[in-house]
């Protein structure tokens, strides 16, 4: 299995980018790892790690999109990024996943319009992690769909059932809709269209939910548009850097405090690492005609080899041919045609 890893993608590239991608190529010589980014500075940088692996190779991209460009114009002005060249590999089946810690935008753009979307896919989604006290939930979309009908987000349900059967191994995973409360009558035009759609399919559906259930144990996925998941994974994001923070603040207070904070140390630590984002890896792009892991711009090779486990995951277990599968259930006379449970919405 080949990976392209966009090698100038991310806060800490191309240093902690390269470590992790050589470190998953040390451990396992069936993976080829294809680091994409400036050869000369590539291959500096592996002479300095001394790294001589037969399955590191580089692939020259001259230009680099920064975190804060726009996604539409970086994909004008620069199809020589590493992350277009990334996806390009991809698309020409010169490899069979990418990686990127990158500009997520410029991903999902580079992604849509080089590898299309799979078989009956409407519009991608960016799934995440959301960690919790006892493992984590689902999160579908987070960022690749601002603008959604309810057609989508019933496919992100159907999506994010397929990843974690095949992914997370649940069975039967536990799907809610996010909305302003737990009843049917509540919400916009959009997640009432979608509750229609999501309670007539054999989906495990149990309903609308609010976001303070992201954390309830008896719920794996969450469905909501991705200007309304991009907000809750930022916004989660700055409450828990803040709280450890005011933690470590309150406890500098006094000799006691101090004394306290020293002996709880080892358990916060441990708290914060389950809590910090960077760790688990990467956002598969859901939906896409191919495999591309989105990381946290923040990623170390820690999470970057994270990031190409999953790939690879993905791959052995041929998620996008059960996504194929699951959507064609619904794609004639089934669900989204019937008359009786689309009446007054748009799709």
């Amino acid at each position: 299995m080949r990976i392209a890893v966009d090698a100038m993608g991310g806060d800490w590239a191309p240093f902690e980018i390269v470590e992790g991608a050589v470190e998953v190529a040390k451990q396992n010589k069936d993976i080829e790892i294809v680091l994409v980014g400036n050869k000369d500075q590539l291959g500096v940088l592996l002479s300095k790690l001394k790294v001589s692996l037969s399955n590191v190779t580089v692939f020259h991209a001259s230009q680099v999109v920064g975190m804060g460009e726009s996604a539409t114009m970086a994909a004008r002005s620069k199809t020589d990024s590493s992350i277009t060249r990334s996806v390009e590999l991809a698309a020409k089946g010169e490899v069979d996943a990418v990686v990127s810690a990158g500009n997520t935008g410029a991903m999902v753009v580079a992604s849509t319009v080089l590898l299309k979307t799979l078989e009956g896919v409407k519009r991608p989604g960016i799934t995440i992690l959301m960690p919790r006290m006892y493992g984590s939930c689902v999160i579908v979309d987070v960022g690749a769909n601002l603008s959604c009908k309810p057609e989508h987000l019933f496919q992100y349900g159907i999506m994010a059932s397929v990843f974690c059967k095949y992914i997370l191994e649940i069975e039967s995973p536990r799907i809610g809709l996010l909305n302003v409360g737990v009843e049917d009558v509540k919400g916009n035009s959009l997640v009432k269209g979608a509750y229609r759609l999501l309670s007539k399919a054999s989906l495990n559906f149990v309903g609308n939910v609010e976001s303070c259930d992201i954390f309830d144990q008896n719920l794996d996925v969450v469905i909501c548009d991705g200007f309304v998941g991009n907000a809750i994974l930022k916004f989660s994001e700055g409450v828990s850097y803040d709280i450890f923070a005011s933690f470590e603040q309150e406890s500098r207070k006094n000799e006691d405090t101090d004394h306290g904070f020293k002996l709880c140390k080892p358990a916060l630590e441990s708290i914060k690492n389950r809590n910090d984002y960077a760790e688990y890896g990467g956002a598969p792009l859901l939906g896409i005609n191919g495999i591309c892991i989105i990381a946290h711009g923040r990623s170390k090779h820690g999470a970057i080899m994270n990031a190409i486990k999953e790939a690879i995951k993905f791959s052995v277990n041929n998620v996008n041919k059960h996504i194929v599968a699951e959507l064609k259930k619904y794609a004639d006379v089934t669900v989204l045609n019937n008359p009786e449970m689309v009446k007054g919405i748009t799709v």
